[in-house]
């Protein structure tokens, strides 16, 4: 067995109909996990599935709003009774309904963002990390952004969640490695996704970012995947704690 095979390992990727989440959950079917994929809407959780299985992977879709506890709680039952454990949880699903500046965040939806990409988070981690420590293995990766790190005009309170969900991750980290649980974050940098398109196509304000991105390029959601993949499999078993940053550069540019 390779160090990124994950053949017999059973994860749980939400946000995964699209973009990023998709790319990691056809990717780890494709080295062999069994795969739930989630999103908000059954329909396409089931389309993204189908299109694994008959890539040859195995997959179910199950809809899931993360916001919503009952669902979370769902989507985990659902998930155990499809294949009987649960070994990566990889939270990809998150929302940004403001934007603008901070202080202007309605509360509506400073909690909306706070409840999906923190709290939302949290309670899945509940329902699973359990499960890992009584087996003595598991990985937990949270899927962050650089925006964590900076400081944003007009994203901070999605910003605010990612910088939140870095630190929950170390102090999960310290709570559940001991049992051999490893719980890590991939924190992306520009990545050609629908959340990123008005920005990619708007050529003056894309020609500015790559003038900072030593690599040149726009990411692509298999770029974020593979950072995943080291984290959730054996090749990244000694990694706990830690913030994998995927952005081409861009954060240590001069």
């Amino acid at each position: 067995m390779g160090l990124f095979d994950l053949k017999g390992k059973a994860a749980i990727v939400t946000g995964s109909t699209r973009g990023i989440g998709r790319a990691i959950a056809e990717e780890m079917a494709r080295l062999g996990a069994r795969v739930v994929v989630s999103s908000r809407k059954p329909e396409a959780c089931e389309a993204a599935a189908a299109e694994i299985r008959k890539a040859g992977g195995e997959a179910v879709g199950v809809a899931c709003h993360v916001g919503e506890k009952a669902q979370v709680e769902a989507l985990v039952a659902r998930a155990r009774s499809a294949f009987g454990r649960i070994d990566i949880l990889v939270l990809n699903a998150a929302t940004n309904p403001a934007y603008g500046p901070l202080t202007e965040v309605s509360d509506e939806a400073f909690d909306k963002i706070v409840t999906v990409n923190v709290r939302g988070q949290l309670w899945l981690c509940s329902l699973v990390l359990p499960e890992m420590a009584a087996r003595k293995d598991g990985a937990v990766v949270f899927i962050a952004s650089i925006g964590g790190f900076r400081g944003s005009r007009n994203l901070g309170a999605y910003a605010m969640t990612k910088a939140a969900i870095m630190q929950a991750a170390r102090s999960l980290a310290g709570e559940w490695s001991p049992h051999n649980v490893r719980i890590n974050c991939v924190a992306p940098g520009l990545i050609r996704t629908d959340f990123s398109r008005a920005l990619i196509e708007n050529k003056e304000v894309l020609a500015r970012r790559l003038a900072t991105t030593p690599l040149g390029r726009v990411g692509e959601p298999i770029d974020v995947a593979g950072a995943v993949i080291l984290l959730a499999s054996d090749g990244g078993r000694f990694i706990t704690g830690q913030t994998i940053v995927v952005d081409g550069g861009a954060t240590i540019a001069g």
